[in-house]
């Protein structure tokens, strides 16, 4: 009956206004003053000896862990004949109960302080009670939530999916063990390495779709089972742990292969060498007399040009499978991501600049694809894969998209208009054939690039489109729009000439193709970019034309460049000399491989592109990686096809959370005077260097690259063809 009297007080000292109390875990009536700080209305003025805490939610919560420390205090209890003795029921079966519960009350006592759950729980009281949450326990479990531990991987899941063009590749999940529950994180979709091309012959595109499907498969398999395994109770938030065990399992299976196909040869060899000496046995003289008379003929038709230009290299192997390695490291960033409650972008550019936030962060500039201009009869263009339009930097990219959306319903317009009438400014420009020829009709289909897909017959004419159709709106291009062109130069190349067929039974040399460049930039000043305009082997021809054009047009490797694998050797980029690369995200590529990638061409002067591939799935991870790796150009197709469409519109919402920020720093572009800088040795330039211009680089929104108003008709003289 004692202990009922303190209570009864509190009840009639219980303050209006708690606010500025710091509450303790003692029991009210262990006679503490609490109130510290405080002033106004709020504080009670305590008088007397006996002064008493409130009896709040804050005190009232924290009562059993002081009461369990009295419990502990008071034990042993009095003996049985002592005069506060308690009372005992026959068989004294209350000191049993009080003893067997001694020990568990002891563990409990000293495991919740060694893991300062008391303290906690004070800290929290006292923190939300002056908040007065409406959500109290909502708020209360975000709180304490904040001393659990971080999240581990414990499983990863890999399964079979289809890609945007309906063929199989791999989705990648993570899940973690979050506050000691199972839960799925994220998931990403890779695209496989193995692109099917159009109109290919059936038993190759039964090999590829072979070489796929064993690919998913394999890759598959390594996620449920060995890297499921291996990075399990591992933080999302460790990418370069996680990379850098990826990359030693690569290795691992690498190695493996090799053995494999060591193994295989000596039995080939073996079998080839017992079928030799058996053939030998039967026939010892047959074998010497057409080698006689393969040597009496000269090969007097192989060309003077075939044996002058470098030979293609060899296809780089791709290991079966090796795109789970690329797809668990990127589910794995995604993870960290999720876990931080940011943004994939600013988990990435907090990897590459060691965790330093930066303080602006620019957007890639958009290389939209508008039109897929096809090799097929009875168009006769070969050169163009792509065109493509590149907005200015002073618009917005919401600005820039609806002007390209404005550009490509015109082009339609103009390719197939109502009354089949043929259109002047697109007729054939050479002689006698002005005004007798019709535009080139679009194909009633879409590319998996998210285009049109159409056909021409010659350089002139798709870039006559463009300005034609800029024109009829109000735009000029140079000024209001930028133009980029796609060449594909590594699938133009006829061995036998040692030629690039450019169109149907037109050929040029590597030489002759930089001429043709040369003179196609000086007449369409608004073509700032140019990807692939040569393979990667005709280094020399690459030094030139980047010593004659670069000022004044990006000379892009995409193709040109190797695997992102083999692009770091010795600390430099091993592709030709050339204003940047496009990379993409496929293969065994890790996360810290593009980060270090980007910052080994940054201080290059190269400039990174991040390339979707043509087989694309849903997924928009890689906008996010540009943006984090800060790339100065995204090229992800056209604004049609979901997959694409998808991407674009993840870049529009980046956009508009920088802006809300105000973290969004309007981008730059400079181009490369690589006639100021030093010849590679061992490859002297046949091309003279530009004249001398003023030393600060153009920008694309400066006057100095934008395009005089040029005519609607070329004339005769300027004939690319």
């Amino acid at each position: 009956m004692a202990l009922r009297k303190p209570n009864q007080a509190l009840q009639r000292t219980r303050p209006s206004n708690a606010v500025g109390t710091r509450c303790s875990l003692a029991a009210p009536w262990e006679r503490r003053a609490v109130y510290r700080g405080a002033s106004g209305p709020g504080r009670r003025h305590l008088q007397g000896e006996a002064l008493a805490p409130a009896p709040t939610a804050l005190t009232l919560g924290a009562t059993v862990w002081a009461r369990g420390s009295r419990e502990k205090r008071a034990w042993p209890p009095p003996s049985p004949g002592s005069s506060h003795s308690p009372a005992m029921e026959p068989g004294g079966r209350r000191q049993l109960e009080q003893r067997r519960l001694r020990g568990p009350r002891e563990e409990a006592a000293e495991y919740y302080r060694g893991q300062r759950v008391p303290q906690r729980v004070e800290e929290a009281l006292n923190a939300l009670f002056p908040l007065c949450p409406a959500d109290l326990y909502g708020e209360l479990a975000n709180y304490i939530s904040k001393f659990s531990k971080a999240p581990v991987i414990c499983k990863l899941v890999g399964r079979k999916v289809l890609d945007g063009v309906g063929q199989p590749t791999l989705e990648v999940e993570i899940h973690c063990m979050v506050k000691n529950h199972e839960k799925r994180i994220c998931s990403i979709v890779m695209s496989s390495h193995s692109q099917i091309p159009e109109n290919s012959l059936p038993d190759t595109t039964q090999a590829d779709e072979k070489e796929r499907n064993d690919s998913v498969n394999t890759a598959v398999e390594w996620v449920n089972e060995s890297l499921n395994a291996m990075l399990r109770d591992l933080k999302p938030t460790d990418q370069c742990e996680v990379d850098k065990m990826l990359g030693e399992y690569f290795i691992k299976k690498v190695e493996e292969k090799k053995e494999i196909q060591k193994q295989e040869e000596k039995e080939k060899e073996q079998q080839e060498a017992e079928a030799t000496l058996a053939l030998t046995l039967h026939t010892p003289s047959a074998t010497a007399l057409p080698g006689k008379k393969k040597a009496t003929k000269p090969g007097k038709k192989v060309s003077v040009a075939e044996k002058m230009i470098p030979p293609a290299e060899p296809v780089e192997p791709v290991l079966c499978g090796s795109f789970a390695i690329g797809g668990t490291s990127l589910a794995v960033a995604k993870a960290g991501a999720t876990v931080c409650r940011i943004p994939l972008y600013l988990h990435i550019a907090l990897l590459k600049h060691d965790q330093d936030s930066p303080k602006e962060m620019s957007l890639p500039l958009p290389i939209i694809t508008l039109l897929n201009c096809e090799k097929i009869l009875p168009a006769k263009l070969k050169l163009m894969k792509e065109l493509m339009l590149i907005p200015p930097v002073h618009l917005s990219l919401k600005q820039g998209i609806e002007r390209v959306l404005d550009i490509q319903k015109e082009v339609m317009r103009l390719l197939d208009p109502p009354g089949k009438v043929p259109s002047p400014q697109l007729a054939d420009s050479k002689k006698g054939k002005a005004g007798k020829k019709a535009p080139p009709q679009v194909l009633k289909r879409i590319s998996h690039l998210g285009c049109l897909i159409t056909g021409f017959d010659n350089l002139e004419q798709p870039l006559l489109l463009m300005q034609t159709a800029c024109n009829n709106i109000g735009l000029e291009l140079g000024t209001d729009m930028y133009l980029a062109i796609n060449c594909a130069a590594h699938g133009l190349m006829d061995y036998v000439k040692g030629k690039y067929e450019i169109l149907t039974g037109t050929f040029k040399s590597p030489d002759e193709m930089v001429d043709m460049y040369v003179e196609l930039i000086n007449n369409f000043p608004f073509i700032i970019a140019l990807i692939d305009p040569l393979r990667k082997e005709d280094r020399e021809q690459w030094n030139n034309i980047c010593c004659a054009l670069g000022s004044k047009c990006y000379l892009i490797a995409e193709d040109a460049a190797t695997h992102i694998s083999k692009l770091k050797i010795d600390q430099n980029i091993n592709v030709p000399m050339c204003s940047g690369v496009v990379l993409k995200y496929i293969n065994q590529t890790k996360v810290s491989d593009l980060i270090e990638l980007t910052g080994l061409l940054d201080g290059q002067r190269h400039i990174t592109i991040l390339g979707s591939p043509d087989g694309e799935s849903s997924d928009d991870s890689l906008v996010d990686l540009a943006v984090g790796l800060g790339a100065r150009f995204i090229k992800l197709g056209g604004l049609s096809r979901g997959e694409r469409v998808t991407k674009y519109n993840r870049l529009l919402a980046i956009e508009e959370e920088l802006a809300k920020n105000r973290t969004l720093r309007e981008a730059t572009l400079e181009f490369i005077a690589f006639g100021e800088e030093s010849q590679p040795e061992n490859q002297p330039s046949a091309v003279s260097p530009p004249p001398e211009q003023n030393s600060a680089l153009p920008k694309l929104c400066q006057p100095a690259l934008q395009a005089p108003s040029l005519p609607a008709q070329l004339p005769e003289n300027i004939t690319l063809t």
